[in-house]
């Protein structure tokens, strides 16, 4: 969402303000970038984790307060719902050593806040949905103490005029009303920032867009919401309508939702900016003192802080990031289609295939997306959300293909290929690309494995269903804990 908000009550002038503001910061934008205000000397990544909270038996530990209270890290932040944290990783270059140095900080950092956590009665789990949520949990006085979620929440629920409807037809089927938002806080992700070039921009998101089916079906770790066994990535489906703002007659008018994987490839960072301010009512129509133009035209940079905190409302699966550091501008690529977890390993395996595949992808004479239709990637990642691992997806030249055989024949090479390019460590390549070829080979993803234990538990015992979910995800945290890739698992 941004930086952070206090209470605020808003009238028509802010509103109206705020729209002169946010054009204001859009045409500044669009001057930056002709006039080549961006510096750019070599790939650097960044990494965030968001995490869950559970008691001894695995159920929601509504103590994030005290939780963050306990870590006394300032990397470690709130999230949405009381049982969330979110882990903010310093970004770092990916060249020799740089994905091992990303795993030995996460691990050493989780570890040690894990610990620390445990003293407040609670242990951390990456899972891209907390399998153990009930509706009981999910009540308004769920939401983190953050005056800007209680905000967030009343511009949601104010602007759709009613309650939030959730309707997910996977395996078996849910149906709920919710009168919050408090569900988007269920859906718990990795997102992987990239910062590159103005130029290379429109290349590396639309790469991102072309395969971000296969990432969610290779990276699935989200099959159970409220005790049902949905989606092999339900956090898909979730995160799509629990900050929906459009209404059923919105909706069939063809209005945009705010949780969007978008419409067209594009030519430049703009298009996707520009496309936010027309699309998009503002949420929190908050605007700063800066006058934009002024300090662009004294030479200075402008922090366009309306622009950013708009873009922050609109919740793109690949994210435009504009953002400054020490007077710099710069760019990013923010990729949110990955669940957290299971395992840090994991994590830094999915990564791997990211950064060395949209690598090769935007620098391709062809490229995929002059291939293929954006509603093909569109349905793409619906498919990945929905059959995991087990998906079929379409691909140029192949056609619609099964995504382990898509992965494995075609895409890995093209990633380690890109890893090259990047300069990452032949080691490091080969054991992280080796994790996502083990997945595709053995059909197991975190996804598979919470089935298959969860099934494990509940068809063969007299367990209820939520004290099965309870022991799977004991197991699931004491295997995370290894950091031993989820396809080698045992189940049970």
């Amino acid at each position: 969402m941004g930086d952070e908000v206090a209470k605020h009550e808003f009238t028509r002038e802010d509103r109206t303000r705020y729209r002169t503001k946010v054009r204001s910061c859009l045409d500044v934008f669009a001057r930056m970038l002709s006039e080549s205000r961006f510096e750019f000397e070599r790939p650097v990544a960044g990494l965030e984790i968001e995490l869950n909270l559970v008691d001894g038996a695995g159920d929601p530990a509504m103590r994030n307060a005290e939780a963050l209270a306990a870590i006394e890290d300032p990397d470690f932040v709130t999230e949405l719902g009381q049982w969330n944290l979110e882990v903010n990783v310093a970004p770092r270059a990916l060249a020799e050593g740089g994905l091992s140095e990303f795993e030995e900080v996460v691990r050493a950092s989780l570890n040690e806040a894990d610990r620390k956590a445990r003293e407040a009665g609670s242990h951390l789990v990456m899972v891209g949905i907390l399998p153990t949520l009930q509706a009981k949990h999910l009540a308004r006085d769920a939401l983190s103490g953050n005056p800007r979620y209680a905000l967030l929440n009343e511009q949601v629920l104010a602007a759709r005029g009613e309650d939030l409807h959730i309707a997910v037809d996977g395996v078996e089927q849910l149906r709920m009303t919710v009168d919050s938002i408090i569900p988007e806080g269920a859906c718990t992700s990795a997102q992987f920032h990239l910062q590159v070039s103005p130029e290379a921009f429109a290349g590396h998101w639309n790469a991102a867009q072309a395969i971000a089916g296969v990432q969610v079906a290779v990276g699935a770790n989200s099959p159970f919401l409220m005790g049902k066994e949905l989606w092999r990535e339900t956090r898909i489906a979730l995160f799509q309508q629990s900050t929906d703002t459009r209404s059923d007659e919105l909706r069939e008018q063809g209005v945009r939702p705010r949780v969007w994987f978008g419409e067209r490839w594009i030519t430049s960072i703009f298009d996707l900016f520009e496309e936010n301010v027309r699309y998009f009512p503002a949420l929190l129509p908050i605007c700063d003192e800066e006058d934009p133009v002024q300090v662009l035209e004294r030479g200075g940079t402008p922090a366009l802080g309306e622009l950013r905190l708009h873009n922050g409302t609109v919740y793109r699966w690949n994210r435009p990031v504009y953002d400054v550091v020490d007077d710099q501008p710069h760019l990013r690529v923010e990729n949110r289609v990955l669940p957290a977890g299971p395992t840090v390993v994991d994590t830094l395996a999915d990564g791997a295939f990211y950064y060395g595949l949209v690598r090769v992808l935007a620098e391709e004479e062809r490229p995929v997306w002059s291939q293929m239709s954006f509603s093909a990637a569109e349905e793409n990642f619906t498919a990945g959300a929905r059959d995991g691992i087990d998906a079929e997806v379409y691909w140029p030249g192949l056609g619609t293909v099964p995504v382990a055989e898509l992965v494995l024949r075609r895409l890995l090479p093209l990633a380690h290929e890109g890893l090259v390019k990047l300069r990452v460590d032949q080691a490091e390549r080969e054991r992280l690309l080796g994790v996502i070829e083990q997945r595709c080979l053995n059909g197991v993803n975190g996804a598979t494995w919470q089935a298959r234990a969860f099934h494990k538990h509940y068809d063969h015992s007299s367990l209820d269903r939520p004290e099965a979910l309870r022991r799977m995800l004991r197991g699931y945290r004491d295997l995370m804990h290894t950091n031993e890739p989820v396809h080698t698992w045992p189940v049970g």
